[in-house]
């Protein structure tokens, strides 16, 4: 039961903390990375599958006392806050296979497993945002601009820093352990 208890009192630390590193003021509009996401996509693969995804869905719904929610809709807001966020968890499901890569000292695995997990959680995650992008967004395309062009300009560039930005980190992080392996 402890042990249980731990894992949710992370679960809300890694929450507020990526919601922290949202703060950081955007440094080029839409082109600036998803800082928290490095923080989600490590505990996710330091603690599996359902505890990434309850920080992301947390990390989400910070959004909303904090006031950082763009309102559209209740459709867009459940898109782009709930499933979104939550869906980057899914950086978890390598988490078995990244562990054991890790407990053996195979660093190169370890670094495959853990940048094919940030694809998974920021590539997910980043499809949503591409889909309400287009559904929700393609009012503020430029004149002639496809929605679909223009809401994978905004969400690609986005997904391709955050995804950089976090596997920047991931590998510099690899080697230490107490990061990544939870007791």
């Amino acid at each position: 039961m402890k042990r249980n208890v731990l894992v949710w009192v992370e679960v809300a630390i890694i929450a507020a903390l990526s919601m922290a590193l949202s703060s950081i003021p955007d440094i080029a509009g839409w082109f600036t990375p998803s800082w928290g996401a490095i923080v989600l996509v490590i505990f996710s693969l330091r603690r599996g599958l359902t505890p990434g995804l309850a920080a992301g869905l947390l990390w989400g719904l910070l959004h909303f006392p904090l006031g950082k929610v763009y309102f559209l809709s209740v459709e867009q807001v459940l898109i782009e806050y709930i499933i979104a966020f939550a869906v980057m968890g899914l950086a978890g499901l390598l988490y078995s296979p990244f562990q054991k890569a890790l407990k053996a000292e195979k660093y190169t695995s370890a670094i495959v497993l853990a940048c094919t997990s940030a694809f998974v959680g920021v590539g997910v995650r980043y499809f949503f945002h591409y889909i309400a992008g287009v559904i929700f967004w393609s009012k503020d395309a430029p004149a002639g601009t496809s929605p679909w062009l223009y809401s994978l300009t905004v969400n690609g560039t986005a997904a391709l820093g955050t995804f950089i930005v976090v596997v920047i980190a991931c590998v510099a992080l690899i080697r230490q352990k107490k990061i990544w392996i939870a007791h």
